[in-house]
């Protein structure tokens, strides 16, 4: 029962270990640049309440003051 059969470079060996770092790092890269765009986007956007006074503690109908 010799291991002679031994491939570093398989995908169980190096190669593997550099394909998957680099496909979590690109989907970190992907997510981040995402991520960016979409807080980038909404601060552009802001919001304003129209009537502060009509704001209830409870209340579902405060979403309606919202001008967006």
């Amino acid at each position: 029962m010799d291991n002679t059969n031994r491939n570093v470079f398989g995908l169980n060996g190096i190669a593997g270990m550099l394909i998957a770092t680099v496909l979590l790092i690109s989907i970190l890269v992907v997510l981040t640049i995402w991520g960016l765009k979409a807080q980038q986007e909404v601060a552009n956007k802001p919001y304003e309440i129209t009537t502060p006074q009509a704001i209830k503690m409870v209340d579902k109908a405060n979403a309606d003051l919202i001008k967006k």
